[in-house]
């Protein structure tokens, strides 16, 4: 169907946010769609802070973001805001990077104090790079996400049902986005 460039943001490898993104990708292949995973944090530091356009890693992943239909930005909250490791990787993509892309925003934090977040702080960068279509985000709370030993996730009743809900969604706007027009004969 379509591919799917899943970006995590978070600076952590134990994160949470990467680890409940992660589980949202195999449920949008399940569904049918391509997913090409990337997590900020394994990008060359100097790359990201020199902003160095031409380094090869920040080159692929402009390629992975013109190559994809839909795009979903995870990220933890700091201070109100998305993370200083996504702006950065946002900061050296294409101006229109998202032009005629859908794109779910995700996040997660430790308050609910952080929720709006995702309409005040990530929207807006996510509307001036052209996104097409930004399907209804979700922000999780980090005290809904437990990881097993194994690394597997549970989320919290409420929030599981609501995450299935909006990536469902960001799904079928994908489906609607990159399917051919029909078009009427005319007789």
């Amino acid at each position: 169907m379509a591919t799917v460039l899943s970006i995590s943001g978070s600076p952590s490898v134990t994160s949470r946010t990467a680890r409940l993104l992660r589980t949202l990708d195999a449920r949008l292949e399940a569904q049918g769609h391509h997913v090409l995973a990337l997590d900020v944090r394994t990008l060359p530091a100097d790359a990201l802070l020199g902003a160095d356009f031409t380094h090869p890693a920040i080159v692929e992943a402009t390629r992975l973001l013109a190559r994809a239909d839909g795009v979903i930005v995870a990220t933890p909250v700091y201070k109100a805001a998305y993370s200083g490791l996504l702006k950065a990787l946002l900061d050296l993509m294409p101006q229109y990077g998202l032009d005629g892309k859908t794109v779910l925003p995700l996040a997660t934090g430790g308050s609910t104090a952080h929720v709006l977040a995702l309409d005040y702080a990530l929207r807006p960068v996510l509307n001036s790079m052209g996104a097409g279509h930004i399907v209804q985000g979700w922000f999780t709370l980090d005290k809904d996400i437990t990881v097993g030993r194994d690394g597997s996730v549970t989320v919290a009743p409420g929030s599981a049902e609501a995450l299935e809900r909006v990536v469902d969604q960001f799904s079928a706007a994908l489906g609607r986005h990159t399917e051919a027009p029909v078009l009427a004969a005319v007789g």
